[in-house]
């Protein structure tokens, strides 16, 4: 299942949320007595499409390890200029020139990254291969697989939801999804019990199909699409289809009424920007709507760098860190940056060595975490050394067999969210095969 997918089960999931954020109305008619989120939590995944090459993303700079990087990566060796120095524990590494706004959250210390992670069965090595996850190098396979939290993807809800799921009697409105992905329908946010919502960015009902002149044409238009999702039909899905509709409607007044959320930051007009601008206005009326626990999903795609990874990466991460630089800071403006932590995730990571212009598909890579609970500033898990025949890589192309499971990660973010020890191996089938279950990178 890729991000794009849909299926008829999560599109009448789809259209239970929006049926429950219709039951809300105008945000200016919700109780003013709404129970405050002292307790509250949100966990914001960005994926990053496609398989993010980690070996540009964080280099290392001690001893012989960058020379070893530069022989082993060729033409797309990152020269000692383009790299933005941070220290992990008195050892020197190097972020992706595209990256200075993490650079600067990562010495701030609100800013972790760890290292070479992936999604494992159990723990491997190259001496073992002998239980891998199910079509390791398909990006279908490894979205859903990385989504859902089961490597062998036979689990048809994702970990976020079920998070969502566990928590759903801490939020005080049954009515408001806990869940919601602003990147499409997404395995990620899907639950079994909770009401998700899959949105896109921007309120584009009312901004462009009625924004229209003379403004009775737009009037008119309005009118008939009401009459349109109104009127009752013969088959259940274009009912279904006309609920979404309807209800979308009455979910751009919510965020019309909630307006910038009283936010003053400014986010950049990309697609990761306006995700995470609209998870921002979310969060600000997450008290009015009487939420504790929120899980969203946002997405960022093109990292398939089979060619051209130069520039196109570039692009990518600079695109990612400036988002997420002001994604921060609106949490801090929101005054809820401790309790609000962001982290990637990607389909894996790419091969050391190069194809030509680009990389080809390999496993683990390295990812970031970022809030106000993160203990930044330091690097988490095993940072792979460049020595291609080392146990860590699968082959000679440098395919990293990942050190720390997507179980262990999640399973970190999870505890953090609220979710006791003794429920997470429901949560991720295959954290019970690894003895640490939680990496220490979250307050």
């Amino acid at each position: 299942m890729n991000q794009h997918s849909i299926s008829r089960r999560n599109f009448l999931g789809m259209t239970a949320g929006f049926g429950a954020l219709a039951a809300l109305g105008n945000l200016s008619a919700l109780t003013a007595n709404a129970q405050t989120a002292g307790d509250y939590k949100a966990l914001v995944c960005v994926f990053l499409f496609g398989g993010n090459d980690g070996h540009n993303t964080v280099v290392p700079l001690a001893g012989g390890e960058y020379t070893a990087y530069q022989s082993l990566r060729g033409g797309l060796a990152l020269p000692p200029n383009q790299l933005l120095a941070i220290n992990a524990g008195g050892t020197q590494y190097g972020l992706h020139y595209g990256l200075p706004e993490l650079q600067t959250l990562y010495t701030q210390g609100r800013a972790a990254i760890v290292a070479n992670v992936g999604n494992l069965v159990r723990p491997t090595t190259r001496a073992d291969l002998s239980q891998v996850p199910n079509q390791l190098f398909s990006h279908s396979d490894q979205v859903a697989q990385v989504q859902s939290g089961a490597p062998d993807g036979s689990l048809g809800t994702g970990w976020g939801g079920r998070l969502a799921d566990l928590m759903q009697t801490v939020n005080t409105n049954p009515d408001f999804p806990p869940s919601i992905s602003f990147n499409g329908t997404a395995v990620f946010a899907t639950g079994a019990q909770i009401q998700a919502a899959s949105l896109q960015p921007g309120n584009l009902l009312s901004q462009y199909a009625m924004n229209v002149y003379p403004p009775e044409h737009g009037a008119a238009r309005q009118q008939a699409q009401v009459e349109i999702v109104n009127n009752l039909s013969s088959f259940d899905l274009v009912n279904a289809a006309n609920r979404v509709t309807g209800n979308a409607v009455n979910l751009n007044g919510i965020l019309q009424s909630a307006g910038s959320g009283g936010i003053t930051t400014q986010f950049p007009a990309t697609t990761i920007g306006n995700q995470l601008k609209e998870v921002a206005r979310v969060l600000s009326i997450r008290s009015t709507v009487g939420m504790r626990r929120q899980v969203f999903f946002c997405g960022l795609g093109g990292f398939d760098t089979h060619s051209g990874q130069s520039y196109a990466q570039w692009s990518l991460l600079q695109s990612l860190s400036q988002a997420l630089g002001a994604f921060y800071a609106a949490t801090q403006e929101l005054g809820i940056a401790d309790r609000v932590t962001t982290f990637t995730a990607s389909d894996f990571g790419r091969t050391l060595q190069p194809n030509n212009s680009g990389t080809d598909h390999g496993w683990g890579s390295h990812q970031f975490v970022l809030g106000g609970a993160v203990q930044g500033g330091a690097i988490y898990g095993t940072f792979p050394s460049m020595t291609i025949s080392a146990p860590h890589f699968m082959d000679s192309r440098g395919v990293l067999v990942p050190s720390v499971s997507l179980a262990q990660y999640g399973a970190t973010l999870a505890n953090w969210f609220g979710v006791a020890d003794a429920q997470l191996d429901a949560v991720f089938p295959a954290l019970q095969n690894f003895g640490v279950r939680n990496l220490g990178f979250l307050a």
